[in-house]
């Protein structure tokens, strides 16, 4: 009996795995938090009264962590009395070859003779030391990235809409802020919608229209996994609910909008040979943060999906 019942729950864990994997392929991104997000890719956007959760970590992303986590941070200086680099080599140098010296009998300078000769070997380290941190300043402002202040621009919030027309306005964060209006916000309902669809018929030209190169490969991995398992994943009667903005900025020549988005739905996943469905989630609402991008004066992109 004991037997028996441990068979009975060890299939029913590998029934809910099961059914669980095909909802976390279900809809355009969802169970998923993957893409780019430029310098803030590694960074949480701040929550908001449509996700007032923290967002999912960006998985999946061709931003490099060592590199977008580290913008506008000063690099960190190697330890030690002397620090490190070219003046710490010398300076340890020096101080090498004079303990050298006394321990060998010839004095901490060992081979001056009078004190003009001290002094000029002082004189001599004085420049190197001036011309050292001159070439080491000027080497760490030419690493710097050019749009590194950036980095410290605040979040902004308090943006929402619900619907169509439904917008209203917030304050804008201090370095690089990003005015979004009404025309942004009706982009992103309706990519909302046309991405939905596009994915749902499995139109892979439609879709590179609407999200970036990144993005486009993981859907595209996403119905390749479905199609290989002989399975069409329908959409339909996407509605959104609410949204709130929850960060916009300038980067470089790109601008970025992160939108925190409640929204309705009808997702199924349909058995493509029969037309049977295997799992109907029926009407739903899902919320998450979806990240889009532009050229300055181009088109708004998916750029990333982040779940709550």
């Amino acid at each position: 009996m004991i037997r028996h019942r441990f068979l009975i729950a060890i299939a029913a864990i590998a029934a809910t795995l099961v059914l669980a994997a095909a909802d976390a392929n279900a809809r355009a991104g969802g169970g998923f938090s993957g893409g780019s997000r430029g310098m803030r890719t590694f960074s949480a956007p701040p929550p908001t009264a449509t996700a007032p959760n923290t967002a999912s970590p960006i998985q999946r992303s061709v931003t490099q962590p060592g590199t977008a986590g580290t913008l506008g941070q000063t690099a960190a200086r190697p330890g030690g009395l002397f620090g490190g680099g070219l003046l710490g080599g010398l300076a340890a140098g020096f101080l090498g070859a004079g303990l050298f010296g006394m321990l060998f009998g010839h004095g901490f300078f060992g081979g001056m003779a009078s004190f003009a000769s001290l002094f000029g070997l002082m004189l001599q380290i004085v420049l190197i030391v001036i011309v050292a941190r001159l070439l080491f300043a000027w080497w760490q402002r030419r690493s710097e990235p050019a749009y590194a202040a950036a980095a410290a621009a605040h979040p902004v919030t308090g943006h929402s809409f619900t619907g169509l027309g439904g917008m209203l306005g917030g304050n804008a964060p201090s370095g690089d802020p990003l005015t979004i209006g009404k025309a942004d916000y009706d982009a992103f309902e309706r990519l909302l919608g046309e991405i939905q669809a596009a994915y749902s018929a499995e139109d892979i030209n439609a879709l590179r229209t609407k999200v970036t190169p990144e993005m486009l490969s993981y859907f595209s991995e996403q119905l390749s996994e479905n199609a290989s398992r002989g399975l069409v994943n329908r959409i339909s009667g996407v509605r959104l609910e609410q949204g709130d903005l929850a960060e916009g900025w300038r980067e470089g020549g790109a601008e970025y909008a992160t939108v925190a988005m409640r929204f309705a739905l009808v997702d199924q996943m349909i058995e493509q040979a029969s037309g049977r469905v295997v799992d109907d989630s029926g009407p739903s609402e899902a919320t998450e943060l979806w990240t889009f991008m532009r050229s300055r004066n181009g088109d708004w992109l998916l750029s990333a999906i982040q779940q709550t």
